[in-house]
């Protein structure tokens, strides 16, 4: 592997969350180190996500491409009148581990942010809006980021509900404000969704 190689190799693991430079650069020097263990294993992992995995059609979780709509939407166990609203797919799985929601879910993948030139066009807000009009959605649980664009986006999608007589509630206390879903302990998710509060 070329210098330049490894050079490219740490800018693409430096685009994923969470990654700063010097931890992409341990992360590439492991994987040229080690090329045909443990880059290899990475490469076919990534190959088969890239073709087994895909965005619900419905609600926007992370599905197989053999199962969309996804677990989510197809389960008749869940309430059907609740519809908790994340920002990103894994926002999902940390709300599930708290075992207190049982509706089912949109991800909007993204958020309403001016600085990055990301409007209410740039987020699956259209979709939302029509699941909430076409499934008789009673309730609508805001559980976006607390930092001042997740609160932004809220605010905006609490206006538009409101117009539509929805019921829109937000996790109550519990989630440390410029923080998210994804990050609160399990605990603290769980109280917050148990209180949620209207907005």
């Amino acid at each position: 592997m070329s210098l330049d190689a490894l050079e490219q190799l740490t800018d693409a693991l430096r685009r994923l969350p969470g990654i700063g430079r010097r931890s992409a650069e341990r992360m590439a020097v492991k994987l040229a180190s080690e090329p045909e263990k443990l880059a290899a294993q990475l490469c076919h992992a990534l190959e088969v996500v890239r073709r087994d995995v895909r965005f619900c059609q419905h609600c926007g979780a992370l599905t197989s491409s053999d199962r969309d709509p996804c677990a989510y939407c197809t389960d008749g166990n869940r309430d059907a009148n609740v519809l908790c609203v994340v920002e990103d797919p894994a926002d999902i799985q940390s709300i599930e581990e708290t075992g207190t929601f049982h509706g089912r879910y949109h991800v909007l993948l993204g958020r309403i942010s001016p600085l990055r030139g990301e409007g209410p066009n740039d987020i699956r807000l259209r979709a939302l809006i029509k699941r909430v009009r076409t499934e008789g959605i009673q309730e609508v649980v805001l559980a976006l980021n607390t930092d001042l664009e997740g609160e932004a986006t809220a605010r905006f999608i609490a206006a538009l509900l409101h117009e539509r007589g929805v019921v829109v509630t937000q996790p109550a206390y519990g989630i440390p404000a410029g923080s998210g879903v994804r990050f609160a302990d399990v605990v603290t998710l769980e109280r917050a969704l148990t209180g949620r509060r209207e907005v």
